[in-house]
């Protein structure tokens, strides 16, 4: 089951097959948080979810007879949430959860008490963000102190609700997947940094024990095994079947490119995060702040959707005539550039048409992701195929277009519930271990899943020439700014 930040999805699959044989959906109801803990007036924010609501959509997805000779459970859940509880094992406040702006300061804060992005970056493989638990604990100490010193333990909204379905035991697990987007564990060293929790909320508290790929967290009263459970990106990803040589690029308003690799990588720029997996591997992943918001905005000033966007560049040729859009309309994470605005180059009377406007934008956004990726080879890591996810995904104009840009082989998966089958197989995986027909080390070898492959082919060399105009247009406007994150490429 993935419980996401808006909706809870849940696949019945077959234990040696993978075979989706049921599923079932519910959206999270929506409603105030205020009921839950002391939620100390500012429960009116989108940010703070009552967990109930979770729950109540976990049993609606599972209505009927869904989960009928089901013999294991594996959850998967959005990352980056917060739930802080007392010494009674009660929320002091509501959940934090998503994309919580009221933390951007506290985490810059952060940043600063322990020495700056280098220092982060090698304590836990990442910098800070507001995001992450880690500034929001920063921002409860600060903002909601009463709370604050209350709370004697955290969970993640995976672990939290693996802890409800087990009937909340004693015993609190995690996976290496959910503990290595807290902040506050090291992806490089397998442990906790529980001094980074003093420094954020101002005490100790009780942290999960970390248990491994194929361990289970427990049986329910029922008898049902749970698997570990994870993040959501890291249950995709096992979801997907990806692994060595293979990137996923995901194609949202912003855009991150993760790959898989063997070992940790500390970046003291912060431009790569260090995600754990879901199997004993890594995730590291880089961050762009501007993907298809760039298709959307070029999209309305040529009064079009994003089909027509994709048709209109599809009439125009390689390079769009000289024009190169620089897509940090939000200014932008990789490269490190938080205040710049985009950028609109090559203007000509031949250029100003709206089909190269197009194709500007869709090779202006895919040579942002290329970018991106190169920061992942820069250090080491393997490129062989890269998986494309997300609607964007599906227009004629990304496909044509970003073997050649990217150069590599790009995979794009029919739509499925990726995380939900990564958390299933998980489930097989530690029912399998714990039966003693698969070994610990090694998954269940379920089906990669289905898809459509576009080759670079004879476009390669025209669409490394495209990524080399692209490139002396970022030089010449932003001189320099990926020397650092380049520099740090030959450290840790």
């Amino acid at each position: 089951m993935d419980s996401s930040s808006e909706s809870t999805r849940i696949v019945v699959c077959d234990t040696d097959t993978g075979a989706v044989l049921r599923q079932g959906y519910a959206p999270h109801p929506a409603g105030p948080a205020a009921s839950v803990g002391n939620a100390g007036g500012s429960a009116a924010s989108p940010y703070d979810v009552d967990p109930q609501a979770w729950l109540l959509s976990l049993g609606e997805a599972a209505e009927g007879k869904l989960l009928e000779g089901v013999q294991a459970i594996g959850v998967s859940a959005q990352g980056h949430g917060l739930l802080a509880l007392d010494a009674g094992g009660v929320l002091v406040r509501p959940a934090l959860v998503g994309n919580d702006k009221r933390a951007q300061s506290a985490a810059a804060d952060l940043i600063e008490s322990l020495g700056g992005r280098a220092a982060w970056a090698q304590a836990v493989g990442s910098v800070p963000t507001g995001t992450q638990a880690v500034a929001k604990l920063r921002w409860l100490a600060r903002t909601e102190p009463d709370a604050a010193r209350r709370v004697t333990e955290l969970m993640q909204p995976h672990d939290w609700l693996v802890w409800q379905l087990l009937g909340r035991p004693a015993r609190r697990t995690t996976d290496r997947g959910t503990a290595s987007g807290t902040g506050y564990w090291s992806a490089a060293t397998g442990s906790w940094r529980p001094d980074l929790v003093e420094l954020a909320l101002g005490h100790q508290v009780r942290l999960p024990e970390v248990i491994g790929p194929a361990e289970a967290a427990g049986h329910t009263p029922e008898g049902l095994l749970i698997s570990a459970g994870t993040g959501e990106t890291m249950a995709a990803a096992f979801g997907l079947g990806v692994g060595i040589g293979d990137a996923v690029i995901s194609l949202g308003a912003s855009g991150s490119v993760f790959s898989v690799h063997h070992e940790a990588l500390v970046d003291p720029t912060g431009t790569i995060t260090s995600y754990a997996d879901a199997t004993g591997m890594h995730l590291p992943v880089v961050h762009t702040l501007n993907a298809v918001r760039a298709l959307r905005g070029t999209a309305e000033l040529l009064s079009v959707d994003l089909e027509g966007l994709s048709a209109l560049a599809l009439k125009s040729t390689p390079g769009s005539y000289g024009l190169v859009l620089l897509p940090y309309l939000e200014g932008e994470r990789t490269p490190h550039l938080p205040h710049t605005a985009g950028t609109l180059t090559g203007l000509r009377r031949e250029s100003m048409k709206p089909e190269h406007l197009a194709r500007a934008a869709f090779e202006g956004m895919l040579c942002g992701l290329a970018d991106a990726l190169d920061v992942l080879r820069g250090r080491g890591v393997a490129v062989r195929r890269v998986f494309l996810l997300g609607p964007a995904a599906d227009l004629p104009a990304v496909r044509a277009i970003a073997p050649a840009l990217l150069g590599a082989q790009v995979v794009v998966p029919q739509p499925a519930d990726y995380a939900a089958l990564g958390a299933a197989r998980q489930a097989a995986w530690a029912l399998g271990a714990a039966h003693g027909t698969l070994s610990p080390h090694q998954p269940p070898p379920w089906p990669a899943a289905a898809s459509q492959v576009f080759e670079p082919g004879e476009e390669l060399a025209v669409g490394q020439a495209v990524r080399q105009q692209y490139i002396a247009v970022r030089e010449q406007t932003h001189p320099g700014a990926f020397e650092a994150g380049m520099g740090a490429g030959q450290m840790g």
